[in-house]
């Protein structure tokens, strides 16, 4: 039995209290790395895994917003330039190249994404299922030499780990999904960790109004540190009326739907100029339906694009997002609400079910 050279936070069962257990993280293979962990979010998609939302694959090594460095490569010579010893961020999209979607030109959409071969393991030779293929809540992790994208070694790695799920979610969902350009008007409908980066890209991108809808006002306030120029309270005045109000009573330009539920992707659809985008980057529960009529639909043109990973092309994205932190055009410093060890993510997705935080990060 291989001994033990990692420890890692595992869902055992559903529904479960994680637990922090030994793991066995084996020798890179052909186009592997292992990467040492340096930090790493706490996002509600582990929480999803945690609570078999995802799957039923249990059981689960969680993790996967994380920034690290290269400790082994396979022997192989199938990195490209990556080296031990270089700082990444790891992607959980790594394009194939070679599926339909690679060959049509669009690999932000790869229905083949790399990952490891080899499986981790529990001290028993259980087999572990990590997190977006990463499981990144460990001293170590095991992945595809392709999910690791160098980046600027000036950033600090509990911010860089953000742009590996979140903050990419949400600047891509506004830059590249929904094609913000200079003067839009923009609507953000729910501003926790996803939603103020959407809000962030559009401010990166020339918005010249930004609206954040929340039922929370401390969220509405964390959402103006972003750059929203204008926030509703939607649990105290109508949100289509009040940013068609703030619109000249045409309705934005774009306006992306970051909580996943029916109510509030109507209010988006609503929200939006007439041939305006919609984008939906929340993550819906699967039994949740949408009852639109067929009139409005035809009727208010434009499109309603669902974003995943905010249409990244992770090698290209990734660094452009850390330059704009590191040159102080993108501050991505207060997504970080507190740094936290290993043994204290139980607590972090209680925390983030209060809606306390944006981000808890793991730091080790």
């Amino acid at each position: 039995m291989p001994t033990p050279n990692a420890r890692g936070v595992v869902a055992r069962e559903r529904g479960a209290p994680v637990t922090l257990e030994d793991i066995v993280v084996p020798d890179p293979g052909p186009g592997e790395a292992v990467v040492r962990i340096e930090a790493c979010g706490v996002c509600h998609t582990d929480l999803h895994y945690r609570e078999g939302a995802i799957n039923d694959e249990f059981p689960f090594l969680l993790g996967h917003e994380a920034a690290g460095v290269v400790e082994a490569l396979g022997q192989d010579r199938r990195a490209g330039d990556l080296q031990v010893g270089d700082d990444v961020v790891l992607a959980w999209r790594a394009p194939c190249g070679s599926c339909r979607s690679c060959l049509r030109g669009r690999p932000w959409y790869c229905f083949d994404s790399r990952n490891a071969d080899q499986q981790m393991t529990l001290a028993d030779g259980t087999p572990l299922s990590p997190a977006l293929g990463i499981g990144a809540f460990a001293d170590r992790t095991l992945v595809s030499a392709a999910q690791c994208v160098k980046v600027d070694p000036r950033v600090a790695p509990e911010v860089a780990g953000l742009v590996g799920c979140g903050i990419m979610a949400g600047i891509g969902a506004a830059i590249n999904t929904g094609g913000v350009t200079r003067g839009d008007t923009v609507a953000v409908f729910g501003c926790g960790g996803v939603g103020d980066a959407a809000i962030a890209g559009a401010r990166l991108a020339g918005a010249r109004t930004i609206i954040a809808v929340d039922l929370d006002d401390r969220k509405l306030e964390w959402a103006r540190g972003f750059g929203a120029t204008h926030t509703v309270n939607a649990g105290s005045e109508d949100p289509v009326e009040r940013i068609r109000e703030l619109t000249g009573g045409f309705g934005v330009d774009v306006a992306i739907e970051a909580v996943g539920r029916p109510d509030t992707f109507t209010q988006a659809f609503l929200a939006r100029d007439l041939a305006g985008t919609v984008v939906v980057v929340g993550v819906p529960d699967p039994t949740m339906k949408v009852e639109l009529s067929m009139i409005e639909l035809f009727g208010r043109g434009g499109a309603v694009k669902p974003s995943w990973y905010g249409d990244c092309l992770p090698t290209r994205d990734f660094p452009m997002v850390i330059d704009a932190h590191l040159s102080g055009r993108l501050d991505l410093g207060p997504f970080v609400t507190e740094t936290i060890g290993l043994d204290s993510v139980e607590e972090a997705f209680a925390a983030m079910g209060r809606g306390d935080v944006l981000r808890s990060v793991v730091v080790l």
